[in-house]
């Protein structure tokens, strides 16, 4: 089944293979839209029902989650804005679809985007698979995510997520509690045969595929 319900609050795609399967809430990079991670999800979680929004903020024409300054340098009120908004977003279509809490499947700008909503809206989602992810916003409060499955995957030619940068993001949501996995690929911030075999076996392993 494919959907789209743009009166939600995000432009998106729904794509659902088996009634009662588990959800993923793909989130693409900079320049991506709603179709981007599709292909890859049904290759790493082919039972998965998939829920696909495009980023609302433009950049030169490309389309983002949420404002920065420059590389590496974000816009931390448009940040914290752009977490509620795709939460009450995820809020809204899980009562419309029927869905359960979905897992997070986030690549650059997307997986940024789930990691501060880990970190803010914990509540919308449960677990993340965050792809050259690095950290914008800190934690709220006292949030806790004990025993809350993450996995991140970092490049080690990464240039535009040192791995002093994906370090921090690793202390950040394992201080708050996540049952955290971290691999450092062989690879720049490009996506790699070995990111899509990890998160096939990651995902089957916590029932999110």
């Amino acid at each position: 089944m494919s959907e789209q319900a743009p009166d939600l609050g995000f432009v998106h795609q729904l794509a659902c293979g088996v009634a009662g399967a588990p959800a993923l809430l793909l989130l693409h990079g900079t320049g991506g839209d709603e179709s981007d991670l599709i292909p890859l999800a049904k290759a790493v979680a082919p039972g998965a029902c998939l829920l696909s929004p495009r980023g609302k903020v433009s950049e030169g024409g490309m389309a983002r989650f949420f404002r920065r300054h420059a590389e590496g340098v974000f816009d931390l009120d448009d940040v914290e804005r752009r977490v509620d908004e795709l939460a009450d977003f995820v809020a809204a279509a899980r009562a419309h679809y029927g869905l359960p809490r979905p897992v997070a499947l986030g690549f650059s700008n997307g997986a940024n985007i789930a990691a501060a909503m880990m970190l803010r809206r914990p509540e919308a989602l449960a677990g993340a698979a965050l792809i050259r992810a690095m950290p914008t916003i800190e934690p709220e409060g006292e949030t806790r995510l004990d025993g809350v499955p993450v996995l991140i995957l970092s490049g080690a030619m990464d240039p535009i997520v040192p791995a002093s940068v994906a370090e921090r993001l690793v202390r950040l949501l394992s201080d708050c509690g996540a049952e955290l996995r971290h691999e450092t690929l062989p690879a720049g911030h490009n996506l790699t045969q070995a990111d899509l075999d990890i998160l096939a076996e990651w995902l089957s392993r916590i029932g999110a595929a």
